[in-house]
């Protein structure tokens, strides 16, 4: 009875270690999940996705994600060529495109890329000027990424897109700018009222000559005029009347 006793114990004993044993063995890994295998210490490369098997106490397994990444890259003080100190924020997407390299070439590949964004961003636009920063964002958002993923892809790491979200501008700099936008506004109100009276006195050029060919022409522009002014509810009409008009009067009161 005894011997049973200790026969079943053992099998109960060997059975929990055998499930132990495959539990600490078989991994699962998903469709966007990637297991850097350390066997003995020793880099033997990636697996997955689905079940994977490990040999217990030998292998040792780092989970990786593929998924892209969107990293927020904190507010950065810039002073730019110009000399305006700004604040500067950006995001930045990214994926592992090599596990082995994000595990064995950098500690922790999330904080190496968070720090070498910020003083890429900070160097970047430190070589710009303020109007260049506002009206050529795409070109320093390709310049960002082209630098970052330079610099990332030793560690198994592919820069898809930065982008430069927000910059703020001290209140002395923004109350220069509105001033420097109304000014512009008045030059270019100035010019179109300014070209709008060149356009008319070539057009008056032009009906002076043609009215200089056919004087009868002036006589009707005059009665016309009469006719517009007589349309409102005015008390007195001053209406301008040609010498011409008057002379054969004052040709028979010189005969008289």
């Amino acid at each position: 009875m005894e011997n049973s006793m200790q026969t079943v114990s053992i099998f109960i004993i060997g059975g929990l270690f055998i499930v132990i044993i495959l539990s600490n063995s078989i991994r699962v890994l998903r469709e966007y999940e990637r297991g850097v295998i350390f066997r003995l210490g020793r880099l033997i490369g990636g697996k997955g996705p689905g079940i994977i098997f490990l040999i217990p106490i030998v292998d040792r397994m780092v989970k990786v994600s593929l998924r892209t990444v969107v990293l927020d890259v904190p507010p950065q003080d810039v002073i730019t060529k110009d000399n305006v100190s700004i604040k500067v924020n950006a995001v930045l997407y990214f994926r592992v495109i090599h596990p082995e390299k994000s595990v064995v070439e950098v500690e922790n590949f999330l904080f190496a890329t968070s720090q070498l964004s910020q003083t890429t961003l900070r160097s970047i636009l430190g070589q710009s000027e303020l109007d260049e920063l506002l009206s050529q964002r795409d070109k320093i958002n390709r310049e960002l990424q082209k630098i970052i993923d330079e610099h990332t892809e030793p560690w198994g790491i592919k820069v898809s897109n930065v982008e430069v979200k927000q910059i703020d501008l001290p209140i002395e700099m923004q109350r220069a700018m509105a001033k420097q936008a109304e000014a512009e506004r008045e030059r270019r109100a100035k010019v179109v009222h300014a070209e709008g009276e060149f356009q008319a006195s070539q057009k008056l050029s032009d009906a002076a000559a043609v009215i200089s060919v056919n004087p009868i022409a002036l006589q009707l522009r005059f009665l016309q005029t009469l006719t517009e002014v007589a349309a409102d509810k005015n008390s007195t009409i001053l209406f301008p009347v040609p010498i011409d008009l008057l002379e054969p009067f004052l040709d028979r009161t010189k005969k008289k």
